[in-house]
């Protein structure tokens, strides 16, 4: 199984590469996010510790039980060879119905076959109220003409 594209990646199959990962986070199933990570892919989330598929939809299950309403924007950051390093935010509101935005950095490393062997996260909650939110779109994959991070001022 290969998961394209692979690297090396240029700077425009890193900005694709990107776009497909939050296109997967959006769509929120985490047995078909799973399938992009190897087999025993390595995580670090926030201060958990995760190894493998397995434990990585274990994770994502729980993830979005907790974070309701989710809609996730990644940015390229920087790429090189097989890495890639992102920067994200994502708004999501928990089971007292209080809205949250969540921002983050992610560090990826990629298997030659297009899957990632590790993922560091690190990762920041900000309590907003609803008035403050900036991602609307209904929920799923966010509209090609909604506006990235940078153009939201994030």
């Amino acid at each position: 199984m290969t998961r394209p594209p692979l690297p090396p990646f240029s700077e425009e199959t890193a900005i694709a590469k990107v776009r497909a990962a939050e296109d997967a986070w959006n769509a929120r199933d985490p047995a078909k996010v799973a399938l992009a990570y190897t087999a025993d892919s390595q995580w670090r989330n926030r201060s958990e510790f995760l190894r493998g598929r397995d434990e990585i939809e274990r994770f994502l299950t729980r993830k979005w039980q907790k974070e309701r309403q989710y809609r996730l924007i990644k940015e390229l950051w920087t790429f090189a060879g097989n890495r890639i390093a992102v920067r994200f935010a994502y708004e999501w509101q928990d089971g007292e119905e209080r809205w949250f935005r969540s921002y983050g950095n992610e560090n990826w490393a990629f298997a030659p076959d297009g899957l990632m062997r590790r993922r560091i996260a690190s990762i920041n909650d900000l309590a907003i109220d609803e008035a403050d939110r900036k991602f609307h779109w209904p929920q799923g994959r966010r509209p090609d003409d909604h506006p990235s991070l940078s153009d939201l001022g994030l």
